[in-house]
């Protein structure tokens, strides 16, 4: 009996701590999950110096899962596909997207750009991703809300 009593208690302070630590490991404000586009900006000297809202139907989407991101935009006013797969890295203010494959469109950019570096202001519900110039300078950003 004491056996058992002592095996019990045992497999409680195990999972107790696994628990512990696996919540310890957990990022707050983690890229993991499903994310919209719900608008972009262009910036100047100023800042921000316009605001492009997502109209008639546009629709963009990112998961990113397990170092990988995947993104698709549906557009009713242009016929192109535009889709992207890759894997990703992030720190606390950069992303970096490595894309693998893509639309034919989307392969034609990445014949330039191997790599998409951004500036990244992300929280638990919403992130950017800000191109910058030569000069670090911001030039236009993509800002997303998660929707998983």
């Amino acid at each position: 009996m004491k056996k058992l009593i002592g095996s019990v208690f045992l497999m409680f302070i195990l999972v107790t701590l696994t628990s512990i630590a696996s919540t310890k490991l957990q990022t707050p404000n983690s890229l993991e999950g499903t994310w919209e586009l719900i608008n972009r900006y262009n910036y100047d000297e100023q800042g921000v110096s316009d605001t492009l809202q997502n109209v008639n139907g546009y629709r963009q989407v990112k998961i990113y899962s397990k170092g990988k991101v995947m993104w698709t935009r549906y557009s009713p006013d242009d016929p192109v596909e535009w889709f992207g797969y890759g894997s990703y890295t992030n720190t606390e203010d950069e992303l970096e997207e490595r894309l693998e494959f893509a639309s034919a469109e989307m392969m034609k950019v990445q014949d330039t750009v191997k790599v998409f570096k951004f500036e990244l202001v992300l929280d638990e519900n919403n992130y950017s991703q800000i191109t910058l110039d030569d000069n670090g300078n911001r030039i236009y950003a993509e800002n997303y809300k998660r929707i998983d």
